[in-house]
C-alpha cells in the first residue's frame, strides 16, 4: 500500500472512531431516534440525485436500510443517549465481527476456520469484560442495547454481501435514504412531536456540526473513501484498519470527554482487537492438506458506524 494510501486508510479510521464522540454532542441537542433520522436524510440528500441507481435488487436496499438504518442505529443512539460512554460504545460495536460469522454460518453456510474461531473467541472474552467493567459503573441495559446494535449490524453485513453491490458509496447513498421515514415515525411516537420540535427551533452550531460530521464526514467521505481504499488493494490488506476505528474512538473520548479508560476497559480494549485481529488475518499459502486451512479474511469492516469482502454499514 503506498504512502497515501495508509494515510488515507488512518484518516478513515480516525473520522469513524471521533464519530462516536461527535455522536455523543449530537446526542445532547436531539432526541436519539430524531438524531439518527436526520443523519442518514442529510447523507442521502442531496447525493442521491446524482450517484445513479443502486445496480442491486431493491430488496436488499430495503433489508440493509432496515436493519442496519433503522434497528443499529436506533439502538445505538438510544442506548448512548441512556448513558453508553462513546469510547465503550466504540469498541464493544467491534462484536459485531462474532455475530457476522453467526449469521454467515447459519444464512450462507460459511464455515470459519480454527484460527478464526479462536480470534472471534478472545474478542468475544474481551467484550465480556467490558460488559463487567460496565456494570460496575454504568447501565447494563445500555450496553445492552449496544451489543444488540452489534446484532443488528452482524446482520446487515451478511445481507450486504449476500447483495454484492458493485459501488460502495451508491450503495451507501441508497441504503441511506430507506431509515429517516422509519425514523422519523419512530421519533413521533416515542419521543414526541413536541421534543422533536423543540430540538429543531434549537439547532445550534454545535449541534449541525454533529449533524454533519456523522452524515458527510462518517457516512459519505468514509465510505467513499474506503471504497476506493477496496478498490485497490485486497480486502485482507484494508481490513484490518478498522481495527484502529475503537483505539480512536477511547482516545477521543478520554481526550474530549474526559471519560476514563479503567484497566479492565483497556485490557478489553486489548483482548477485542487482538481477536478480532487474528480472525482478520488471510493465511498465507498452506500445503495442499492442511488441517487448518481458512478462508481469505472476510472481517465486516464500519462503523461507524462502521471490517471484509462485503462493505460494512456506517461506523456509529
Amino acid at each position: 500500500m503506498p504512502p497515501r494510501h495508509l494515510a488515507l486508510a488512518v484518516a478513515v479510521a480516525a473520522v469513524w472512531g471521533v464519530n462516536f464522540v461527535v455522536i455523543d454532542v449530537g446526542l445532547a441537542h436531539f432526541p436519539p431516534l430524531l438524531f439518527s433520522a436526520l443523519r442518514f436524510a442529510v447523507a442521502a440528500v442531496p447525493a442521491i440525485f446524482f450517484v445513479g441507481p443502486p445496480r442491486v435488487a431493491w430488496k436488499w436496499v430495503v433489508a440493509v436500510g432496515v436493519v442496519l438504518g433503522v434497528v443499529k442505529f436506533g439502538l445505538l443512539f438510544i442506548g448512548m443517549h441512556a448513558g453508553m460512554p462513546a469510547g465503550l460504545s466504540s469498541l464493544v460495536l467491534q462484536s459485531q465481527a462474532v455475530f457476522t460469522a453467526v449469521f454467515a454460518a447459519l444464512l450462507l453456510g460459511e464455515r470459519p476456520g480454527r484460527r478464526r474461531l479462536l480470534g472471534l473467541g478472545i474478542g468475544a472474552v474481551g467484550i465480556v469484560l467490558a460488559a463487567v467493567d460496565q456494570g460496575g459503573s454504568g447501565p447494563l441495559g445500555a450496553f445492552a442495547l449496544v451489543v444488540a446494535a452489534a446484532v443488528a449490524w452482524g446482520l446487515s453485513n451478511v445481507l450486504t454481501r449476500r447483495a454484492a453491490p458493485p459501488d460502495v458509496f451508491r450503495w451507501m447513498v441508497w441504503v441511506s435514504a430507506v431509515p429517516p421515514v422509519p425514523l422519523l415515525l419512530l421519533s413521533l411516537v416515542f419521543e414526541g412531536s413536541r421534543a422533536d420540535l423543540a430540538a429543531l427551533r434549537s439547532l445550534s452550531p454545535a449541534g449541525i456540526g454533529a449533524l454533519l460530521y456523522v452524515a458527510w464526514g462518517a457516512t459519505l467521505f468514509g465510505f467513499g473513501a474506503w471504497g476506493y481504499l477496496m478498490r485497490h488493494h485486497d480486502a485482507s490488506v484494508v481490513a484490518p484498519f478498522s481495527l484502529l476505528v475503537p483505539l480512536f474512538g477511547m482516545s477521543a473520548a478520554w481526550l474530549l470527554l474526559g471519560e476514563p479508560v479503567t484497566p479492565m476497559a483497556g485490557g478489553a480494549a486489548v483482548l477485542v482487537v487482538a481477536g478480532i485481529g487474528l480472525a482478520s488475518v488471510t493465511p498465507g499459502r498452506r500445503r495442499h492438506g492442511d488441517a487448518d486451512r481458512d478462508e481469505p479474511a472476510r472481517m465486516p469492516r464500519p462503523s461507524t458506524g462502521a471490517v471484509a469482502a462485503a462493505p460494512p454499514g456506517p461506523r456509529g
